[in-house]
């Protein structure tokens, strides 16, 4: 948008030096022509920049994805510790009942 605003004053202001008298068109000929390349050098670093935003974009939807599939493995792993941690709680209660029975006789 500033680029092509900036275009189109750059145009009236030759346009001006044309209408004043200027009989020699061909520094503004130039001028136009490096306008026009300088237009195409950027469209083409828009379409660049638009393919960069997409594939980053699709990065960070697979980086998302990934984190949600080890988010999900993580909460396996601290449900799996709490059960096993439950089991030998009672196995270590067990053991001392028993310790505490044969010591009692």
């Amino acid at each position: 948008m500033k680029f092509a605003t900036t275009l189109k004053v750059t145009a009236a202001a030759a346009c001006l030096v044309a209408f004043a008298g200027c009989t020699d068109l061909k520094p503004i000929q130039a001028q136009i022509d490096d306008l026009k390349s300088q237009v195409s050098k950027l469209q083409g670093d828009s379409a660049k920049n638009a393919s960069a935003a997409a594939a980053a974009s699709s990065a960070a939807a697979s980086a998302a994805s990934t984190a949600s599939g080890a988010q999900s493995t993580a909460n396996q792993a601290l449900s799996m510790a709490q059960a096993n941690k439950a089991s030998i709680d009672a196995i270590n209660d067990k053991m001392d009942r028993m310790f505490k029975k044969s010591v009692s006789k």
